[in-house]
């Protein structure tokens, strides 16, 4: 990244602005604003966020929002009800609460004679889950917004539910979100206030995974702020962006096809980064595509902002398998709209085990019905839903998933092949038992054999009609199916095959079916739906269309301790454990702005023990400490997960500590029915 030394605007910095909601509760701010702003007001852009503006985010934020104010904006990062330093407290995500809350905030920006009564709203992940919500709230002030990472369905398309199948990552978020809403609020900023603002977050804390459990159909609790329900609700320009190594890559492209505002797509080859910090690379200069947007829709400039396609979007070429990549090797092309005129559906029917690509192909000799029993293992090499990209969590290999799974497979492929969109599958199948699940994963098979995975998706067999009213299967009654997978762009080169794989289970990646499933797969109707790219159509834009990264340069944080890493698979052959074992740890750093010293580590288990499918378990413990002389705060909390066949367990531990002694402690050990789950 290239920093900027030098901008259009001097500007200041006012590291905690009080902000009084409707109830009385205060939310505290950081602000950059250019010095004109005093006598000139300008437009204001807004972030808000639970992830704590004074120490976590703030290297992040330094980035972005001085670049921002130093192009002619007010820039209000926002530390949501609970977080920071920000009184009251944070119970769920995306509460009615938060969104009048935001509105509350917008309000009293464009009411500062700093600002000229015109907002914007922009954020990754929670930041671009707020901007969109409160949009469709449509307050009076907000001109347009800019998110990254986001979705508009907040039951199909988020880390919770994938296909009516629960993931892993609803444990892990849940655990993420207990560290972090009870975490207290800095001293040297709130005063002596901060024992009784961190004792009112202990005492209200709860395992947020339980709310998700007792929720796994897509009822009013996911419906609430789901854009989807009505897209007419947004009315103001949006700029969307994701990354194909994201979990949230979908919600692009749905959204650019389903809102009638002003709208760009940009999809690169990232994970759940912002497109200028972007790994796996290319990173672009998106702070320059921002100030344009910021500088067309709040500030009426006639700059193009508009002009061009709709969507850009990196084409990956073929990789080797591995966990992370530094640079994804391909290029932009883009499409004029969305959906795409150029882009064909074209079906391949599945044929014993082969995936027919030309009409006058000889299909092989016919198998009425395939079955497949996957073993618990098989998901072992998946990644995470979202990738960090730190440890490295991309899918491996995907040979040994596939010794546990329906293989179908084309022919070596003649010509290159390229596709752009979302890929499903159709099946008729029968299953053993009432509850299963179906994961399909479409792999990019090299000539010497190395699968890398392209995409894939998961179905809730008892969601194959409805989300919100699914029905048990009538075992070995057969049924039609289709599984929808994660849009991505990808070329496929000549002598390479597509490989489409079907298993019964994920694990870890997607949580068990109650029981072990047999599955049969009947051949009448099955196919692979492509979303195919002609490659003959030229690209839409030149390779130069973005510049390189630049941000402003963040103040200086020392590193106490050094961080740690870990993905690691195990297995015994003893007693058939299987685990896999995670570990994120920042280290410990001082934020030399304001003399704090943060350790964050957090770490993930889930085992199993050979098939049995009542032994899968998640755990997900975080250790958070701060401090600086006279003041150190741990906080440590422990969320496990177990089922049976009728129920989830969740057993929770939360630990607050002062000076070395526990001064909090509670523990839950709780049940939630299954419910066709």
């Amino acid at each position: 990244m290239r920093f900027v030394e030098h901008l259009p605007h001097e500007i200041r910095q006012e590291d905690h602005v009080t902000i009084t909601m409707s109830d009385g509760v205060r939310l505290s701010a950081r602000i950059w604003r250019p010095n004109a702003s005093d006598t000139d007001p300008v437009p204001a852009v807004v972030e808000c966020i639970p992830y704590r503006k004074n120490d976590l985010t703030s290297t992040r934020d330094a980035i972005h929002h001085p670049y921002i104010a130093g192009h002619g904006y007010a820039c209000v990062r926002v530390d949501l009800r609970g977080t920071g330093e920000s009184e009251g407290v944070l119970l769920d995500e995306y509460l009615d609460q938060e969104q009048r809350d935001a509105e509350c905030v917008l309000a009293w920006v464009a009411a500062q004679p700093w600002c000229d009564g015109s907002t914007g709203m922009m954020g990754i992940s929670w930041g671009a889950f707020a901007a969109l919500q409160t949009a469709a709230r449509q307050p009076e002030s907000l001109k347009a917004i800019v998110i990254a990472s986001f979705t508009d369905n907040r039951y199909a398309d988020d880390m919770h539910y994938l296909g009516g199948a629960m993931l892993s990552d609803n444990l892990a978020e849940a655990g993420t979100m207990f560290a972090y809403a009870t975490c207290p609020p800095d001293p040297g900023v709130v005063g002596e206030r901060w024992r009784d603002m961190w004792w009112e977050r202990l005492e209200a804390a709860r395992p947020w995974v339980l709310e998700w459990l007792r929720h796994p159909h897509r009822d009013a609790y996911w419906r609430h702020a789901s854009l989807n329900e009505d897209y007419a609700l947004l009315r103001c320009p949006v700029l969307a962006s994701s990354g194909w190594a994201d979990g949230y890559s979908n919600a692009v492209t749905r959204l650019l096809a389903n809102v009638d505002v002003p709208r760009r797509g940009l999809i690169g080859p990232w994970s759940h980064k912002l497109p200028h910090l972007g790994e796996p690379g290319p990173a672009i200069g998106y702070l320059q595509e921002v100030v344009k947007w910021w500088d067309h829709w709040l500030k009426g400039v006639d700059n193009g902002a508009m002009d061009g396609p709709m969507l850009r979007t990196w084409m990956q070429e073929s990789v080797p398998p591995s966990t992370s990549y530094e640079e994804r090797p391909g290029r932009w092309v883009a499409e004029p709209s969305w959906p795409s005129p150029q882009i064909k559906e074209v079906v391949h029917p599945l044929r014993g085990s082969v995936i027919v690509t030309t009409d006058d192909e000889e299909p092989a000799p016919r198998a009425r019905t395939r079955t497949v029993r996957s073993p618990l293992s098989v998901g072992q090499f998946a990644g995470k839903w979202a990738s960090y990209n730190a440890p490295p969590d991309l899918p491996y290999d995907q040979r040994e998933e596939d010794g546990g799974s329906l293989v179908f497979e084309t022919e070596p492929l003649a010509e290159r092949l390229e596709i752009l969109g979302s890929p499903s599958v159709d099946l008729e199948v029968s299953a053993s038992a009432p509850v299963a699940q179906v994961t399909a994963r479409i792999s990019d098979v090299a000539p010497d054999g190395r699968a890398t995975r392209v995409t894939y998706g998961v179905l809730n067999l008892t969601h194959r009609e409805s989300d919100e009213h699914p029905r048990p299967l009538e075992p070995g009654r057969r049924c039609r199916v289709r599984v929808p997978l994660n849009g991505v762009a990808q070329a496929f080169p000549p002598g390479h095959r597509v490989r489409l794989s079907l298993s019964t289970s994920y694990w870890p990646l997607v949580w068990p079916a109650p029981e072990p499933v047999l599955l049969t797969v009947h051949e009448d109707g099955g196919a692979l739906t492509l979303p195919v790219r002609p490659t003959g159509e030229p690209d839409g834009m030149p390779q130069a269309d973005f510049g390189e990264p630049e941000g402003c340069r963040p103040p200086p944080v020392t590193r106490l301790t050094e961080p740690e890493q870990a993905w690691n698979v195990s297995r015994s052959l003893v007693d058939y454990h299987s685990a896999l074992d995670i570990v994120k740890d920042r280290g410990t750093q001082r934020y030399e702005e304001n003399g704090i010293e943060v350790g964050l580590r957090a770490v993930e288990k889930y085992t199993s023990v050979a098939d049995d499918f009542s032994s899968p378990s998640g755990r997900s413990a975080w250790t958070m400490r701060f401090s600086r002389p006279g003041w150190d705060v741990r906080v440590e909390t422990s969320t496990v997960l177990t089922s049976n066949a009728d129920a989830f367990t969740v057993d929770a531990t939360l630990d607050g500590y002062e000076d070395g002694r526990r001064v909090f402690s509670r523990t839950w050990n709780e049940t939630v029915p299954r419910d066709l789950a």
